[in-house]
């Protein structure tokens, strides 16, 4: 069997540049490709050299997204998990559910704008 590696993962979002900015500032990721997209939309691809998370926005997307309809949340790691909690409510977002579990990962959530759950994890 062939081993597979995650490409990327396509979120909606009501505003991509607010979205984009914050994931630039808490990931270091860098704007792979944007422009237009499905629906009247425009999207920003934005990751490194292996893999990206798409941010879509069109006139249809409303936000407000119930949590865990159809997904939990989106876990992103880190190397300073202080500095990206900073950054986290500099945006005027609340970290949640700290912890540290095995193997060893330090961790809090927090929603965005749209209430998307994203996981935030340190493995430092």
């Amino acid at each position: 069997m062939a081993t597979a590696r995650l490409e990327h993962v396509n979120i909606s979002v009501t505003d991509g540049e607010r979205s984009a900015a914050l994931l630039e500032k808490l990931t270091g990721w860098h704007r792979r490709w944007e422009g237009p997209s499905l629906d009247n939309g425009r999207s920003i691809h934005l990751g490194d050299d292996h893999a990206y998370l798409a941010i879509h926005t069109s006139p249809r997307i409303e936000g407000s997204f119930k949590k865990s309809v159809p997904m939990n949340h989106i876990g992103i790691a880190v190397d300073d998990i202080a500095a990206a909690e900073d950054v986290i409510v500099e945006a005027g977002l609340k970290p949640f559910s700290h912890g540290k579990y095995e193997p060893g990962p330090r961790s809090f959530y927090f929603f965005d704008w749209d209430g998307i759950e994203f996981e935030v994890v340190s493995y430092e």
